[in-house]
């Protein structure tokens, strides 16, 4: 148990982590505390926003809404890193809870996940955790495909080590909501044990020197579904029209874009051709578009026929800037059509801030 951090040693402690912290005004004195007690204080709590874009999402988690007042948390993450403060005091973000999981958080005394849940707000046993646990609103759709940047993932986790080190505590201070209340199943899209072995890495350094692990790729596997002729003398993107893997959702069904920046990518492209002579040329290469303006090309593959069905594997590995997006083109150089009888697109995808 602790007594609450001031809003000056909150910053303060945010800042020595290397958070990004921006103070929306009024937040020093926007809390609930008139309904109730604020401390003595245990944990940190994390959820997600529920919100797409669109929403002012942190003058949502500062005002509330029409069902719910706000402050709705201690701050809102949002997805460029930056730790918007938004209450100074009790908020409207965990609600009632089970006191088994309470006690295990005051003792850090359990294993990757603290003890199963039962109860929820207004539940027979439920205890209060608006007065108990810090909060994190993190900026997120909440259905478990909307992207965690690698910039708001390191903040949430240096957010919650700075309150963790300010207060003495261990990683096992920190919970997610569903770990708390059995109606709630927030954050989605990572593991809350994954989470705390990230926040025990922060507090093992000094303030301010974790950075985070390089984040782990995305998977993209496209095919273009069926085959189809590619005449000569003009360059034409390959559209991929079968989606067996998208994890990072930048491509639109039987699109040509494989990737958009800011992300670095690394893989291949296998093609199967039937109908090139001879000695005759397809060429491949990677072209980046602006929006749907073309921009730049990259180096020239050439597919040289052999007669029968001709075969390649072709490296595409680039870092893309933001607002870039990536595709596969080909040109036929023989002087009659060539079938594409296969594409297949294999990559994997490091998203950047």
């Amino acid at each position: 148990m602790a007594t609450p951090l001031t809003a000056s040693r909150l910053v303060a402690a945010l800042r020595a982590e290397g958070c990004a912290v921006h103070e929306v005004g009024g937040w020093r004195t926007n809390n609930r505390n008139h309904k109730g007690a604020w401390g003595p204080v245990n944990g940190v709590m994390i959820h997600h926003t529920v919100t797409g874009p669109g929403t002012d999402v942190v003058r949502l988690i500062y005002d509330g809404h029409g069902t719910l007042p706000g402050p709705l948390a201690t701050g809102c993450i949002t997805k460029d890193g930056v730790v918007h403060l938004t209450g100074n005091g009790r908020a409207n973000h965990a609600g009632g809870g089970d006191r088994d999981v309470l006690n295990a958080v005051i003792g850090e005394s359990y294993g990757a996940y603290p003890p199963p849940t039962r109860e929820h707000d207004g539940s027979a046993g439920a205890v209060d955790g608006n007065a108990r646990y810090y909060g994190w609103e993190c900026e997120n759709r909440g259905d478990g495909k909307d992207p965690w940047p690698p910039a708001q993932y390191t903040a949430m986790v240096k957010a919650t080590a700075a309150i963790c080190r300010a207060h003495g505590w261990s990683h096992k201070s920190a919970i997610g909501h569903l770990e708390w209340s059995d109606w709630k199943v927030d954050p989605r899209g990572f593991d809350m044990a994954d989470f705390r072995r990230d926040v025990a890495a922060a507090l093992a350094l000094p303030a301010g020197l974790w950075e985070g692990e390089d984040p782990m790729p995305q998977y993209v596997n496209l095919g273009i579904g069926k085959r189809y002729q590619l005449a000569p003398g003009a360059w034409d993107s390959i559209e991929f029209t079968t989606e067996w893997t998208d994890e990072t959702r930048d491509h639109a069904t039987g699109g040509s874009v494989f990737a958009r920046g800011p992300a670095r990518f690394s893989g291949t492209v296998s093609l199967q051709l039937d109908g090139l002579p001879a000695g005759a040329v397809v060429q491949a290469r990677m072209s980046e578009y602006q929006g749907d303006e073309h921009h730049m090309d990259h180096p020239i593959h050439e597919i040289i026929g052999t007669g029968g069905d001709s075969f390649a594997v072709l490296p595409i590995t680039k870092r893309l800037p933001s607002g870039r997006r990536m595709r596969v083109r080909l040109l036929n150089q023989a002087a009659v059509p060539v079938t594409v009888v296969n594409a297949v697109l294999t990559v994997l995808v490091w998203k950047e801030a």
